[in-house]
């Protein structure tokens, strides 16, 4: 079994995990994907285009991705085929306590359109820097004074190890998917997608199919203020909270809605209409 991954710290990690939990010969192969070489573009594909390829081409049998870097809408032939246990979905705020503790003004680092509104609407005097690079590289940029804190997943800094430096905020919702690893393969690949199946985790991948529903019903993008995060409430029902906010934090709508658990794209389709009446699109 080959499984494809970027070559960064946790996206090693995140294949690692995957590998052990398949068992038997595994061999991870490293890809170099367009946002590895340029994270400014504004591109979701960027994250997994080379892995995409290497799928088609039969170069690797299973993708390893950070579920929140997947697109919507799939590539032709690509297929989403399990996802792992969720790590926490939060985000984590790295050089302060609280967003109530940051001074006034204080400069937080993040390149995500979805942190940025969320953080203006809770304190609008804050000044949002752009803060790009793998782990490792913002927390050293944070060091270096080139901001005052930053926002992360709270996973990824589990993952690595820094579990400690972050305070998880109940504040901000989520990215659709954050805290999932999520596995990809070829249409019509069965033997590769048995295997995922066998380590996969059927409420995470049921809260990732919700997610990436509203997602792909909005229109969201890289470039879209969304946040959503879909949890089990027990007796076979989910709940799905979506959080859409104007990139300067001036407006935001937000939704709560529950449904059965073995329907969540209807639940997604739910919420998304439910936005549209209340006038989503402006904010789109």
């Amino acid at each position: 079994m080959r499984l494809g991954t970027r070559g960064s710290a946790l996206a090693l990690w995140q294949a690692r995990w995957a590998a052990e939990l398949l068992g038997g010969e595994v061999e991870i192969v490293e890809i170099t994907t367009t946002g590895d070489r340029d994270r400014a573009l504004p591109d979701k594909e960027k994250w997994v285009r080379e892995l995409d390829r290497a799928l088609v081409d039969g170069e690797i049998d299973l993708a390893v991705h950070s579920a929140k870097d997947v697109p919507g809408v799939l590539a032709d032939g690509i297929a989403l085929v399990a996802a792992l246990p969720r790590e926490d979905p939060r985000d984590a705020l790295v050089g302060a306590d609280s967003i109530a503790a940051l001074p006034q003004g204080a400069r937080v680092g993040t390149s995500s359109l979805r942190r940025a509104g969320q953080l203006l609407a809770l304190r609008p005097d804050l000044q949002i820097l752009p803060l790009r690079g793998n782990v490792d590289t913002r927390l050293r940029k944070l060091a270096d004074g080139e901001v005052d804190a930053a926002v992360l997943a709270k996973a990824g800094l589990v993952r690595l190890g820094h579990g400690s430096v972050g305070v998880p905020l109940g504040e901000l919702v989520p990215a659709p998917g954050q805290g999932i690893v999520a596995l990809t393969g070829r249409v019509g690949d069965v033997q590769a997608a048995a295997a995922a199946m066998l380590i996969n985790d059927p409420a995470a991948l049921t809260a990732l199919r919700a997610e990436r529903a509203i997602g792909v019903a909005l229109g969201a993008d890289c470039t879209t203020a969304i946040g959503a995060h879909a949890r089990p409430l027990g007796d076979a029902r989910i709940e799905l909270e979506v959080l859409v906010t104007a990139p300067d934090g001036s407006r935001h709508l937000r939704d709560l809605v529950d449904g059965p658990i073995e329907a969540p794209e209807l639940l997604a389709a739910s919420s998304a209409e439910r936005l549209g009446a209340a006038g989503v699109r402006e904010l789109l």
